[in-house]
């Protein structure tokens, strides 16, 4: 069970909803949050995805999570989702705009439906939960919404131009929304992981060379791992973070660094 390295009370009893939470770095944060002390809820594609991680939390003796299956892609049915959590847990406070899939696809292979999907699928969901959270988020005092963004495309990652077309997106997202949302006291923030370390990542693409290229290229030479994306979110959802919105926040070792100097 992951133990958050700094306790934050304004994230106790705090209703968190993260997409995308059944596996990888989705995972990671709601372990966080659960540790917390948070009411976290989550959504995952699979409809038994979610269970094994509520009841790693609930037997740690963290509050029990609220999971349900949801296609993100399925805006109206995603939506239709957080308007249930909200009537069961109360207003969401947190929003961690999480899900999303690197899919790799030479640029030959994309069609119109493809490139629609990829979007749908990193992007335009962000948008719709924030439309959906943001009235309930105003009418209790405000919040914190974090979207999940990429480095890698200010790498220019090749063979990955719809994922790293919506990831780019995101950041115009996040700071046109700052800007909107904040006479509600509603901060909107970006966090950027670099190259993350995942079960998922593990099984289709690390191998010792790629792990090695991805180290000679980070400042900091450490594998990152979900809890390094989960720790910064954290900060960026609790209070201490108040004075911060519109960033796009790096975790990535410095990896970004190259895309700059090169």
């Amino acid at each position: 069970m992951t133990q958050a390295t700094t306790c934050y009370p304004s994230l106790k009893n705090r209703v968190v909803f993260i997409s995308g939470g059944s596996s990888g770095i989705g995972a990671e944060l709601v372990r966080a949050f659960a540790v917390q002390g948070a009411q976290v809820a989550f959504c995952g594609l699979r409809a038994d995805g979610g269970q094994p991680l509520v009841e790693e939390i609930t037997a740690a003796g963290h509050p029990t999570p609220f999971f349900a299956p949801c296609d993100v892609r399925d805006v109206e049915a995603y939506q239709a989702l957080l308007a249930d959590v909200i009537q069961r847990l109360g207003p969401i406070r947190v929003l961690v705009n999480n899900a999303g899939r690197d899919d790799r696809h030479a640029m030959e292979d994309v069609t119109s439906a493809m490139w629609d999907e990829r979007l749908a699928l990193n992007l335009k969901h962000y948008f719709f939960a924030i439309q959906a959270v943001a009235p309930g988020m105003a009418a209790a005092g405000g919040g914190s919404i974090i979207n999940m963004g990429s480095v890698s495309w200010m790498r220019g990652r090749p063979n990955l131009v719809g994922y790293t077309t919506a990831k780019a997106g995101i950041l115009g997202l996040t700071r046109t929304l700052a800007r909107e949302l904040g006479a509600r006291n509603i901060r909107v923030n970006a966090i950027v992981p670099g190259a993350i370390v995942t079960e998922r990542q593990t099984t289709l693409h690390r191998d010792p060379a790629a792990d090695q290229q991805f180290l000679d290229a980070q400042c900091l030479k450490i594998h990152l791992d979900p809890g390094h994306v989960a720790r910064p979110t954290l900060f960026m959802a609790a209070d201490d973070s108040d004075g911060m919105t519109g960033q796009h926040v790096l975790v990535d070792a410095g990896i970004a660094q190259q895309s700059v100097i090169s």
